[in-house]
């Protein structure tokens, strides 16, 4: 993904970013051959990440097939191991005991045979009943950017380091038939079984149609579509990278892909191409029908859910069942310039994995920040009872916060003040309407937040602010992360990030947790009812010279009830593992 200029329209966006035409043929990211190859000599420092995962160089993209297997988290990516642009991609391969220090092995797969020649693109990972895990993925089989479903099963189970994988002649399992278009049909999900089948979904479009195939087999090996896909919408043009997984209504515990019925609602996740964005549902899936049905109320379409609201794609869960979790990577990509990626010498990050569950009231999904990233959490600052007038900054001084931890609550003592919601941004994005009030701009009940990876004299920031509306029937809770004024750097791509929080304010209080690391900004509102992930290349406000503070632009007095704040260390990330053997990692 290249950076985009903020003044560019999505119409723009559509036409010079993402969608790829050679003789028909669609790939989803733009090609640059002259920089795929361009070894990376020396690798800037300035806006890497401290804790977020990332390789020490080079193209990172799509989390592929995350899972745990004995002992050990494994996380497979897409990788281009000779530059720092998409090309040459390869399934590179880390394992972690916690999900925050990540060694990193050789890569799993790599184009090797007829079927993958062009390309091993996204999939997922499939732990059998007896224990043992199985890739499904995307190979490119021409020049023509054929697709087509592959598998690959470890060479030597008692690894639990999984370090070698093997690619079965019998490739390919799935082949589109003439019902569907060939170059765009890609990324199986995790399977589940029901009913004596396995199945998988696979991500495509007909038309302007987002499309998610089913299939089914009896030994994961011939599989067979059904005469009617699992679910599509129109006008949402190519689904990437479909997630569908269960969900419990009781509690907090995530559940293996196989479950199903009472109690069990599930969540279809796709990733629209054209957008570069994503959207959920929440629904029903009845495996006699073979259809899922989304709840009644919730939009399906580009207006719904999302997991994040900023700069997140191509996301992938995963059931961890050693601590019955389900468990949420997403692609964090940069919003520069690809020259300036070649300069830097790498491009990409993931975002910090995600605890994934059921909201009580079963019409949205949260998400919270694994409780392992707290083992990194290192000097720690507090506030508390501070009043916020409006026009009041206050800075949060004695940590290092251009790498840090901060949560905090906010209280008001009424409601009154809240602005109405004009009825005509019912029909806008919640990003157009952050970007018509801002952060600066006076109001009622907010703006307030924090003003993140600021510069002394503010020359630089990135505001991230709760403004409370009252609309007719209730009060509308926006949550924004600005990046408008996140840098003077040039040829940068800033948005307004925005999203609307479905909270109650009976007890007129309002959570932030965001995780600031260098050039991302990753936050939560009201316990991760609203994510938002924003991208920032600060050119003053880096390292010491980095700035956090607690600010309020409303009219209405803000109390910072609690605020913690932590300077967080750095983690082991992607050191080559030694040569272990075959020994439990369990017992080391």
């Amino acid at each position: 993904m290249m950076a985009m200029p903020n003044t560019l329209s999505v119409l723009a966006l559509f036409a010079l970013f993402f969608v790829l035409s050679n003789n028909g043929a669609e790939a989803s990211h733009k090609i640059y051959p002259q920089f795929q190859t361009l070894s990376v000599e020396n690798v800037n420092q300035v806006h890497r990440t401290g804790y977020h995962f990332q390789p020490p160089r080079n193209w990172i993209n799509d989390p592929n097939a995350p899972m745990y297997y004995k002992g050990l988290y494994h996380l497979f990516y897409q990788y281009n191991p000779k530059g720092a642009v998409w090309g040459n991609i390869v399934w590179a391969h880390s394992v972690s005991k916690d999900l925050i220090n990540w060694e990193s092995l050789e890569p799993a797969l790599y184009p090797s045979k007829w079927f993958d020649n062009y390309g091993c693109w996204s999939g997922s990972a499939t732990i059998l009943p007896n224990g043992e895990p199985v890739i499904f993925y995307t190979g490119i089989a021409d020049k023509n950017n054929s697709q087509i479903q592959n598998y690959a099963v470890p060479a030597n189970l008692s690894d639990p380091y999984l370090r070698e994988w093997v690619k079965p002649d019998d490739n390919p399992i799935v082949n589109p038939d003439v019902s569907v278009n060939g170059s765009a049909f890609r990324d199986p999900t995790t399977a589940w079984w029901a009913d004596g089948h396995w199945r998988i979904l696979i991500g495509s479009r007909r038309n302007h149609v987002g499309v998610a195939y089913l299939y089914r087999s009896r030994d994961l090996k011939k599989w067979a579509k059904t005469k009617q896909p699992l679910h599509s919408v129109q006008g949402t043009g190519m689904w990437e990278c479909p997630d569908f997984f269960p969900v419990s209504s009781i509690g907090e515990n995530g559940l293996d892909p196989s479950v199903n019925g009472q109690n069990v609602k599930h969540a279809l996740k796709v990733s629209l191409d054209l957008t570069r964005y994503e959207y959920y549902t929440l629904g029903t899936y009845d495996n006699k029908k073979e259809k899922y049905f989304p709840d009644e109320g919730l939009v399906d379409g580009w207006a719904g859910l999302r997991l994040d609201y900023g700069n997140f794609y191509a996301s992938k869960t995963f059931f961890d069942p050693s601590t019955n979790r389900r468990i949420l990577w997403g692609w964090v990509n940069e919003s520069d310039a690809v020259q300036q990626d070649t300069n830097k010498g790498w491009a990409g990050i993931l975002s910090i994995p995600r605890k994934v569950w059921l909201d009580p009231s079963g019409k949205q999904l949260l998400q919270w920040p694994v409780v392992e990233l707290e083992k990194l959490r290192g000097h720690n600052v507090q506030l508390s009872n501070q009043k916020l007038n409006q026009g009041d900054h206050v800075q949060v001084k004695g940590i290092t916060v251009a790498q840090a931890d901060v949560d905090v609550t906010f209280s008001f003592p009424s409601l009154d003040k809240a602005e109405p919601f004009d009825p005509k941004w019912a029909k806008l994005d919640a990003l157009d309407v952050c970007a018509q009030k801002g952060s600066k701009a006076p109001g009622g009940l907010g703006p307030f937040g924090l003003l993140t990876l600021a510069s002394e004299n503010l020359e630089e920031f990135t505001p991230v602010f709760f403004k409370v509306f009252k609309a007719v029937d209730k009060h509308k809770v926006l949550l924004c992360s600005d990046a408008r004024s996140s840098s003077l750097g040039e040829g940068l791509y800033k948005p307004s990030f925005a999203g609307f929080v479905d909270v109650d304010l009976t007890d007129k209080k309002l959570s932030l947790r965001s995780l600031i690391d260098h050039s991302v900004v990753e936050s939560f509102g009201a316990g991760g009812r609203t994510a938002i992930t924003s991208r920032v290349y600060p050119t003053i406000a880096v390292f010491e010279k980095a700035h956090l503070y607690v600010f309020n632009n409303g009219s209405e007095t803000i109390t910072v009830e609690n605020l913690n704040a932590w300077s967080m260390n750095l983690p082991v990330m992607n050191v080559p593992i030694k040569n272990r053997g075959g020994e439990n990692p369990r017992n080391e």
